[in-house]
């Protein structure tokens, strides 16, 4: 995808605030934090959203939660609890069709999300 935002970021042709780099997977830092922690994690390679994450059923999408749970790790959130949101089509609030995590963390997160 030559005008994706993320693929963009994946090949470092725009900047990031980059916060992990692991095998299939980039996280960067959210330019518009909804929580103290709110970092996007990515796969490298391009799928528009969750669903077709899902449909390409080689094992990324594992890939994607386990370098969440890292990222929260190492963000020091995932002992008092976190996050990880993905928004699907226009109506859930995704704005870059390009499947995203949201690792959210570092306050009380109330139920039911906004």
């Amino acid at each position: 995808m030559t005008d994706c935002l993320f693929c963009k970021i994946v090949a470092k042709q725009v900047p990031a605030d980059i916060v992990m780099e692991v095998g299939r997977a980039l996280a960067f830092r959210d330019i518009n934090p909804q929580a103290p922690t709110h970092v996007l994690v990515v796969p490298k390679s391009h799928y528009e959203n969750v669903a077709a994450l899902a449909a390409a059923d080689d094992g990324l999408a594992d890939d994607l939660l386990k370098a969440c749970h890292a990222v929260a790790v190492q963000e020091g959130v995932a002992d008092a609890g976190y996050r990880v949101v993905f928004n699907t089509g226009l109506g859930a609030g995704q704005t870059v069709f390009h499947v995203h995590a949201h690792v959210l963390g570092g306050r009380d997160l109330t139920w039911p999300p906004g």
